[in-house]
């Protein structure tokens, strides 16, 4: 649905991207994420035709986002980061006056800006001057407008960006129930963001594809990524000098909490010695509480992968 190679873009001298290059497949969801500054909204303009790269290609649905850029625009559907909106205009209005700028006919239109109106929550809002409803409700209109046309693909660009709690959850529901039919792109730095409502994510830093697969592909590249999280009561140096002991156990961390000891265990080569930590703590007489693996996240990853890419920044720099 969406093919990249090797985009490359630069602002005078200042370079955005390089050789950035991911796939995205029909119906699939998929996070774009990075820190602010990545390449993220650079690579999205690009992809929705708002400018041109400096080198490489991209094709959205089977078009050429340069040579075919027409094409492009009638099967994406996009919500820029900024959400540009006239605020004079009331929602109906604005949703009428978009239709118009992509030759719908009027009852193309009628008939689109209801199913818009329903599906984003707009309905109490559609008489509405722009100008006076909240950051939240703005980001439907946004929505509203990228989906007016029905498009194949939608791109977003940092869709909650600015909203409290509340408005969060509902954007991603929202977005969970448009990936049912429409292949979706999301920009976002809001890592349980991603891990909520993406199939798959890419990770972009410094202008470059870091990473990219499914959250559990990602987890299991997390370094340390085999931990035991273990409670046990007993004497914490002698517990720690014996879980060490323990072929494949690598490190120990522990805090302590009412003579608890808390510990935080990497093993290496993905061992899991789970068996060998009850059986030492039955042997020793030590209490016994938690006994689980800790599932390593996204954001640690993400914080691994960014800081990597930083290192390489500063090395590549003459």
């Amino acid at each position: 649905m969406i093919k990249v190679r090797n985009l490359t873009k630069y602002y005078g001298p200042h370079l955005a991207i390089e050789n950035v290059s991911f796939r995205v497949n029909e119906g699939e969801i998929v996070g774009f994420l990075g820190p602010n500054g990545a390449g993220k909204s650079t690579t999205l303009r690009i992809l929705t035709c708002f400018m041109p790269a400096t080198s490489g290609s991209a094709s959205v649905a089977g078009y050429d986002v340069f040579t075919q850029s027409i094409e492009v625009r009638r099967r994406i559907g996009y919500l820029p980061e900024s959400n540009p909106l006239y605020p004079e205009m009331r929602v109906k209005e604005y949703l009428n006056f978009r239709g118009k700028l992509r030759s719908m006919t009027p009852n193309d239109r009628s008939s689109a800006i209801n199913n818009v109106v329903d599906r984003c929550w707009l309905g109490d809002f559609i008489d509405r001057p722009i100008s006076q409803l909240s950051k939240g409700m703005k980001q439907r209109v946004g929505l509203a407008d990228a989906l007016l046309h029905n498009p194949q693909i939608l791109v977003l660009d940092e869709p909650t960006i600015g909203l409290d709690p509340a408005q969060i959850r509902e954007t991603r529901r929202l977005i969970a129930e448009l990936a049912k039919k429409h292949t979706i792109i999301l920009s976002s730095h809001i890592l349980p963001e991603v891990e909520a409502t993406c199939q798959r994510t890419i990770i972009i830093s410094n202008g470059r594809v870091q990473a990219s697969g499914t959250i559990n592909e990602i987890r299991d590249r997390i370094t340390g990524a085999s931990r035991l999280i273990a409670e046990i009561r007993g004497p914490k140096q002698e517990i720690e000098n014996a879980i060490l002991q323990i072929d494949g156990a690598k490190k120990v961390d522990t805090t302590v909490t009412e003579n608890w000891n808390r510990l935080r265990i990497e093993s290496a080569d993905g061992r899991d010695i789970r068996e060998q930590i009850a059986a030492l703590a039955a042997k020793n007489n030590w209490g016994l509480r938690e006994l689980k693996h800790e599932i390593g996240s996204l954001e640690e990853y993400f914080i691994q992968i960014t800081a990597e890419a930083g290192e390489a920044g500063k090395t590549d720099s003459p």
